[in-house]
């Protein structure tokens, strides 16, 4: 039974993200014992009336237009960050001197200074009992999930290659408007740090390898887009007269690179901390112009003894190679929804799926889970700057001709 002891959150942000946010925010304590009790305490956003419309939609008690007044409130317990990229370092760090536990969508910030800035400040608040977590939500898929707990128990045995894309085509008609997520001053990038970001992420975390090096590409394919339409989701379509006002695209529309990762520690397990292993070697894809692929989050792990296969358009199945039970066989298709499976065992009966919502209720329960118990939580700001930095040294690559870059601090 979920405890009785509130978690008072309010939101900064009511768009895409606030949306997923809000119904975890609601439905985790309903599926999932806590040590708290999370409360929709207020939301903000800077018009009024929007805002006020967003929180009777999506079940906030109260709002706020100023995020600064949202952090003052006493009632306030943990700030989640909904924002553009460009507001994350302001809004993290004075919620976590003022005390509050602080949730942040992904990427963590607009450049690596800003991250560092963030991670220190994370830190500093630890030492007082405040935590901090980056929203990194697809390691809450269950079918992910799985993938890492077998490659920590080393039924792939050391890896080789990892191979991570992440296709959409949301972007591909070229009259689709101008949004925040085109412009580099709100968004640092396009499509490298809005969904290559969820592939770094997955890639290191499932492998328990950090990447130490890159050689990139980014392309921009449409320059220009119309500054006024009617917005769908996260595309639409804008005026395409030939006088329509047009915008100046600052961001990559596709990114393509490769990588070698350090090599983790092998023992038994990857993860049991023993020697060095040598590091494997990665190819990663972005890009929101492949035509047919709706969110086509894909990771390829091949080791030693075996390999394994994930898609988010098929994101209840891991597909899973043993090279010394099925030499021939080829991979199997494991359906994630038994109760053995991570997460899967507080939702519906065997073989009933799960889908993209449930891993945002996940992240809620793993936070508050972690809070609760007074233990910093995962990905941490730390985490979410070694993303960071491999997102600068394929934007550095990509500028010098593809030169092999070296991630800071690797």
């Amino acid at each position: 039974m979920t405890s009785t002891t509130p978690l008072r959150v309010g939101m900064v942000g009511y768009a895409f993200m606030g949306a997923a946010h809000s119904h975890a925010w609601r439905t985790a304590p309903r599926f999932f014992d806590l040590p708290l009790a999370p409360e929709l305490t207020a939301l903000c956003g800077r018009n009024d009336d929007g805002v006020r419309a967003a929180a009777a939609k999506l079940g906030w008690g109260s709002v706020e237009t100023d995020w600064r007044r949202l952090i003052e409130r006493d009632d306030i317990d943990l700030i989640d960050i909904c924002t553009p990229g460009n507001t994350h370092a302001e809004i993290a760090i004075a919620a976590l001197e003022a005390g509050k536990h602080v949730l942040c969508e992904k990427p963590l910030a607009n450049s690596v200074a800003e991250a560092e800035r963030m991670t220190a400040a994370a830190r500093a608040a630890a030492e007082r009992g405040v935590f901090s977590m980056c929203g990194f939500s697809y390691r809450r898929t269950p079918a992910l999930a799985l993938a890492r707990r077998m490659v920590a128990e080393g039924r792939l045995g050391q890896i080789r290659h990892v191979r991570a894309q992440y296709l959409q085509d949301w972007l591909s008609d070229e009259n689709a408007p101008m949004t925040w997520r085109l412009d580099k001053a709100k968004s640092g990038s396009g499509s490298l740090g809005d969904i290559g970001a969820h592939s770094i992420d997955a890639a290191q975390w499932v492998t328990g390898q950090n990447i130490t090096g890159v050689s990139a590409l980014l392309e921009t394919f449409v320059h220009e887009r119309p500054l006024a339409g009617d917005l769908v989701g996260l595309g639409g379509h804008g005026d395409t007269d030939a006088d329509a006002p047009r915008g100046a695209v600052t961001v990559d529309d596709a990114a393509i690179f490769s990588a070698r990762f350090d090599g983790g520690t092998v023992d038994g397990g990857m993860f049991d901390g023993g020697a060095a292993a040598p590091g494997a070697v990665g190819v990663f894809e972005a890009t929101r112009f492949a035509l047919g692929r709706k969110n086509a989050m894909r990771l390829e792990v091949n080791g030693t003894l075996g390999s394994l296969a994930f898609d988010f358009e098929d994101m209840n199945v891991l597909s899973v190679y043993d090279a010394a039970q099925s030499p021939d066989a080829g991979f199997r298709r494991i359906f994630v929804t038994e109760p053995e499976h991570p997460y899967v065992g507080n939702w519906w009966p065997t073989g009933h799926g799960l889908g993209y919502e449930h891993g945002f209720t996940h992240q809620v329960v793993d936070l508050v889970a972690a809070i609760g118990a007074g233990t910093q939580p995962t990905p941490s700001f730390a985490d979410a700057l070694q993303v960071q930095r491999v997102l600068e040294a394929v934007e550095t690559s990509a500028l010098e001709e593809s030169r092999w870059t070296k991630v800071e601090g690797a």
